[in-house]
């Protein structure tokens, strides 16, 4: 199985938290890292390869 890192990224850019997946491919690592994006941009990776990139949405609340 691969060693796959979601990146939890700040608004500055920095770096969070890293959380390690062990998945057995890029596309089931997406679907866990994809799950993770809750206020906070991800960066996944599979080593020193970038594999994806996932924004969050901004809640922009209001009267309707």
């Amino acid at each position: 199985m691969a060693a796959h890192r979601a990146d939890l990224i700040n608004v500055d850019g920095t770096i969070l938290k890293a959380i390690d997946l062990v998945c057995p491919d890029d596309d089931i690592a997406k679907e866990h890292a994809q799950s993770l994006v809750d206020g906070h941009d991800i960066e996944l990776w599979h080593g020193s390869r970038l594999v994806a990139k996932f924004k969050h949405k901004l809640f922009r609340g209001g009267a309707s």
